[in-house]
C-alpha cells in the first residue's frame, strides 16, 4: 500500500475508534480501567518484572496509575516517558511518586529531566505498557499518529503490552508500515491475551 493511501487508511480508522472510546460513559470507563489493572497486576509479566515503563493518560486514554502505584509499593522500578522538543522522540525517566509529574509536551504530565534516564541496555525484566486508539489481534496498533512508540520500542528488548479495552480491538488487520512495531500481550478488562503469530 503507497505510503498516502496508508495513511489515509489509518487516519480513517483513528477517527472510528476515537468515536467508539468517547462514547463509554465516565462510570463504565472508571470500572472498565479498574478490571484492566486489576489483569495486569495479576499477570505473570508483571510479577517478575523488575520495571514498567509506564503512560501518563491523556483524554480518554485508559488511567493505569493504580499499575505505577502498586509497582512502586512492591519495590519496582517505574518510568515515565518524556518528549524530546521538537523531535518525534521521547526517554523514559524513573520517579519515585507520580507527584513527581509535571505538565510536559502536549500537555501530557511527564517527569522531570533531572530525573534519572532509563537505558534500553538496562539488566532485568522489562515491561513497556503501551496504549492506543485500537489493537488487532497480531498486536498492531494506531495511536495518534505522531510515531513516538514506534521510533522508542525499534530499539526495545523489554516486553510491549498493549492496554485496549476490549470493544476497540479490531478484528481485521490493521493497516501497518514497515517502521510499526507490535506488542507481545494486549490487556483489556477480560485478560491478557498473546498476540496471534503472522
Amino acid at each position: 500500500m503507497p505510503v498516502y493511501e496508508l495513511r489515509e487508511e489509518k487516519s480513517r480508522i483513528r477517527q472510528k475508534y476515537k468515536q467508539i472510546r468517547s462514547s463509554v460513559s465516565q462510570e463504565e470507563k472508571k470500572e472498565l480501567d479498574r478490571k484492566i489493572c486489576e489483569k495486569f497486576l495479576s499477570c505473570v509479566s508483571y510479577r517478575y518484572c523488575d520495571t514498567i515503563l509506564m503512560y501518563s493518560p491523556v483524554r480518554d486514554e485508559i488511567n493505569v496509575d493504580a499499575i505505577a502505584i502498586k509497582a512502586l509499593e512492591d519495590g519496582k522500578r517505574v518510568a515515565y516517558p518524556r518528549c524530546i522538543p521538537g523531535t518525534n522522540k521521547m526517554n523514559f525517566h524513573f520517579v519515585s511518586s507520580l507527584d513527581e509529574l509535571e505538565k510536559g509536551t502536549f500537555g501530557i504530565a511527564e517527569p522531570p529531566e533531572t530525573n534519572e534516564r532509563f537505558s534500553k541496555r538496562s539488566s532485568g525484566c522489562v515491561v513497556c505498557l503501551v496504549p492506543a486508539l485500537t489493537y488487532d489481534k497480531f498486536g498492531y496498533r494506531i495511536g495518534y499518529g505522531k510515531g513516538f512508540y514506534d521510533r522508542y520500542l525499534s530499539y526495545f528488548s523489554g516486553s510491549v503490552i498493549g492496554i485496549v479495552y476490549k470493544s476497540l480491538i479490531s478484528d481485521t488487520p490493521l493497516p501497518r508500515g514497515r517502521f510499526d512495531v507490535h506488542a507481545n500481550a494486549i490487556v483489556t478488562e477480560e485478560g491478557v491475551y498473546s498476540v496471534a503469530r503472522v
